[in-house]
């Protein structure tokens, strides 16, 4: 198995595929790419905000700079006991940095909600920890998916995954409730995310462009806040702060 990175510079691009275009793509990529050593994975994202949605109403502006926190775990049913990343993910000019920490469900939530301080004192923990001082936050909405991971045979730092099956839910946030929730994309839709620290190579490049596959601004918790929580929010609200 490979080593676990905490740390992450890199591009990430997203795309949205019929059905019928993931079937194609994947035809096409077979003799480039090999799974990667956690090829399979059930992912369960806890994201944070604070009660009137800014960090991710500031995100959607497309803001030269942006940031988000969230917990997740990457296991079919994790416990609070299982181990979760603790991840602020920020994105300046189109580069993506993702620094992480790994602890418990029960660690992540403890600290998370100012109950205990952080396991470990490293700087990723004070990075997370001042994010935290200048924002209250609090769990608002669980995504989860199922994943499949691959990687370039000759680049493994060039990653292509596909999730399917995203649901979401706003109740029992927590990691050990179960991965169940309502579908965030039309049914048969997969996202593609293409992950890679520099420009993609020529193969690549020729294979998207020949099945016109073109990349996409899309957010699952962007999407989810969009499209369910906002109307939610407003209809609590007489004034949109």
């Amino acid at each position: 198995m490979g080593e676990t990175k905490l740390s992450f510079k890199r591009y990430e691009k997203k795309y949205l595929l019929s059905r019928e275009t993931y079937e194609r793509l994947m035809a096409g990529l077979a003799p480039y790419i090999e799974p990667t050593d956690y090829h399979r994975s059930y992912i369960r994202s806890i994201y944070y905000d604070s009660d009137d949605f800014r960090l991710i109403r500031h995100s959607l502006d497309a803001p030269v700079y942006k940031e988000k926190l969230r917990v997740r775990s990457y296991s079919r049913e994790p416990g609070m006991d299982a181990p979760v990343f603790v991840e602020l993910k920020k994105k300046y000019k189109g580069i993506v940095y993702k620094r992480r920490l790994v602890m418990s469900g029960g660690e992540a939530e403890a600290w998370l909600s100012g109950e205990t301080s952080a396991p470990e004192d490293s700087q990723m923990a004070r990075e997370i920890a001042w994010f935290l001082h200048e924002n209250p936050l609090r769990p608002k909405v669980m995504i989860a998916c199922d994943r499949l991971a691959w990687q370039a045979k000759d680049d493994p730092e060039l990653r292509i995954t596909f999730d399917e099956s995203i649901r979401w839910r706003e109740d029992r946030l927590r990691m050990d409730q179960g991965g169940d929730g309502e579908e965030l994309l039309p049914q048969g839709h997969v996202l593609m995310e293409i992950k890679l620290p520099e420009a993609a190579p020529l193969w690549l490049a020729h294979l998207l462009s020949e099945l016109e596959v073109y990349p996409t601004s899309f957010s699952k918790y962007g999407t989810c806040y969009k499209n369910y929580l906002l109307w939610e929010y407003l209809e609590g609200e007489s004034v949109y702060v």
